[in-house]
């Protein structure tokens, strides 16, 4: 293995490890925390005010959250220029999934990037208030709450697919029988993340 396909194999490495830890386990940790808005809105705003007083915040999320995500997007989006498919030529499973995690990957960058200003970066430099409050009159734009359906759809079948990915990648799913039994996880977490997210957004519409 010469130099350049070194550093490929460790990036490509980097880039899977940072999907799962920590981006993956701070979307569950999110997923999760946004879902006692279907407890209501005092539990809803409480836990929030619960974490903002997390001390240096900014910080973990810098180094845990907005790095690894810099990395994991950049390098994505490399991986995705550089690589060749073509599902209609090539009808096979594998090949549609590459489609839709790049394709999911770039909507749930999108996704993200608009979330983390409506209800991160503009309470930091315009005060705004995140409550649950904010959070509905927010969604109860049908535009937004639109998007808000399609963001969540992409970001939890991405995860949920690179998660399947990684777990060959690392040669942890690598025979055919642990790929399938991968593949039923991998449509099951998806399901239940998605519906987790889903149904947390309906709650606040």
């Amino acid at each position: 293995m010469n130099g350049r396909s070194s550093r490929l194999f460790l990036l490509g490495r980097l880039h899977s490890l940072t999907g799962i830890i920590p981006l993956g386990l701070f979307l569950l940790e999110h997923l999760f925390s946004n879902a006692i808005a279907m407890l209501g809105k005092e539990r809803y705003d409480q836990h929030v005010q619960t974490l903002m007083g997390i001390p240096f915040l900014p910080f973990f999320e810098i180094v845990f959250i907005a790095l690894p995500l810099l990395f994991h997007a950049g390098y994505g989006i490399y991986i995705g220029w550089i690589g060749k498919n073509n599902p209609y030529r090539y009808s096979y499973t594998r090949n549609w999934m590459f489609v839709l995690q790049r394709a999911s990957g770039l909507i749930t960058l999108v996704f993200i990037l608009y979330h983390v200003w409506a209800f991160r970066l503009s309470s930091i430099f315009l005060g705004t208030q995140v409550n649950y409050e904010a959070v509905s009159a927010h969604l109860a734009q049908p535009f937004i709450f639109a998007f808000y359906i399609v963001g969540m759809i992409a970001t939890t079948f991405h995860f949920s697919n690179g998660l399947w990915t990684g777990l060959i990648t690392w040669g942890i799913a690598t025979g055919i029988r642990s790929q399938q039994v991968a593949s039923v996880v991998r449509v099951l977490l998806f399901l239940a993340l998605c519906g987790t997210g889903i149904g947390t957004l309906v709650s606040f519409w």
